[in-house]
């Protein structure tokens, strides 16, 4: 599972896909050191009956070859090598299937194994703090009456889904596994919504910033938005291809009804994106105007400081002239000297601010 609300540092490896060491044999497994233990849990069902097993083994799974109910085999965690062979074993996986499962990050992509269908695609959920966001890699294998699931977390992210069929909700089950995969796959594509609502209003905070009271510390922030859209935008842009081969009527594991119903995950994953690029577009702009806001704040105290210094050139040159000490100066012994010469400096001085205050110089510093 990965975190786009980490420093630079740490986040640096979201950006790139797993692969295996050069040279490894295709179809090889390597388990992540930090991966859960596997957990599998089995919900069989049909237009009557719903059944639900946790802990269940992986040779309780062959009944889903045999029998006519709807099985889903949900894996939660990739940290157990033997549950994962022997579920390859009983569902006569493709060794290279596993391999994607097991390496995350994957790109997201769709797989036809003929008999089998691997789709990957990325769970993504919103931080507590509203700060970025938390992806992590879901595998979908589609058989004929079977749905097999591996998710990296033991966070249930179908929860929904498993209330609608322990209570016979809607159409779950009364269609087949493939329209269990597109409700699964349907929540994975809503999730999205609420984390790209999140950037808009973080983006409209930070035009706040920017016209109230620029800052590093904003510049910064735009940094950290622009790179996590890109993050993001790297989980949804393959989604496009992804669900445009659902919606070609052409694989015998999908019925003809569900298709229309990909369909629509497909219309879902255009606005998706729309917003995503609306959103990337405003971040970059952003950037731009917090650099003018910035320079127009340095041009209002580079102006003040011209204003102060117009005013006392004057002054100065006559404190300068009558510092000179001249013998002959008649000035010097005059008895009202001293407070004419101040006078007449207050009075140029004077003249000077009125003049800039009617040419509105002011008005940059003075809240009307």
């Amino acid at each position: 599972m990965l975190s786009s609300n980490l420093p630079i540092e740490e986040e640096e490896d979201y950006f790139d896909y797993s692969y295996d060491e050069p040279g490894s044999e295709p179809g090889s497994i390597t388990i992540d050191p930090s991966a859960l233990p596997s957990n599998i849990t089995l919900i069989e069902y049909d237009q009557n009956n719903a059944y639900r097993l946790v802990n269940v083994k992986p040779e309780d799974c062959f009944s889903c070859l045999t029998n006519n109910l709807v099985s889903w085999a949900d894996i939660q965690g990739l940290g157990t090598e033997n549950i994962l062979r022997e579920i390859g074993q009983v569902f006569q996986l493709h060794p290279l299937i596993l391999e994607d499962v097991v390496s995350v990050p994957q790109r997201p992509k769709i797989e036809d194994y003929s008999e089998q269908l691997l789709i990957i695609m990325h769970s993504i959920k919103p931080n507590q703090d509203e700060m970025g966001f938390t992806s992590e890699q879901i595998s979908f294998i589609l058989g004929k009456n079977y749905l097999l699931t591996f998710q990296e977390d033991n966070i249930d992210d179908f929860l929904k889904v498993r209330e609608r069929i322990k209570l016979n909700q809607g159409k779950v089950r009364q269609l087949g596994a493939d329209y269990l995969a597109y409700l699964l796959l349907d929540t994975l594509i809503d999730n999205y919504f609420p984390v790209l609502e999140d950037y808009g209003e973080r983006i409209e905070d930070l035009e706040d910033q920017i016209v109230l009271d620029p800052s590093k510390e904003t510049l910064q922030e735009i940094y950290n938005v622009r790179r996590e859209l890109l993050s993001l935008r790297r989980s949804i842009w393959p989604l496009r291809n992804l669900f445009n081969a659902l919606t070609r009527e052409d694989n015998n594991l999908i019925s003809s009804e569900v298709y229309i119903y990909f369909r629509d995950c497909y219309y879902h994953t255009i606005q998706i994106l729309d917003i995503l690029e609306t959103y990337r577009e405003l971040a970059s702009s952003l950037m731009d105007v917090l650099i003018s806001s910035m320079s127009n704040k340095m041009n209002e105290v580079i102006t003040l400081l011209t204003i102060i210094s117009s005013i006392f050139i004057p002054l100065t040159f006559i404190a300068g002239l009558y510092g000179m000490n001249f013998q002959y100066m008649p000035e010097l012994t005059w008895k009202w000297g001293y407070f004419a010469c101040l006078f007449l400096m207050l009075v140029i001085a004077g003249i000077m601010t009125f003049y800039f205050w009617r040419r509105g110089w002011f008005k940059l510093f003075l809240k009307e």
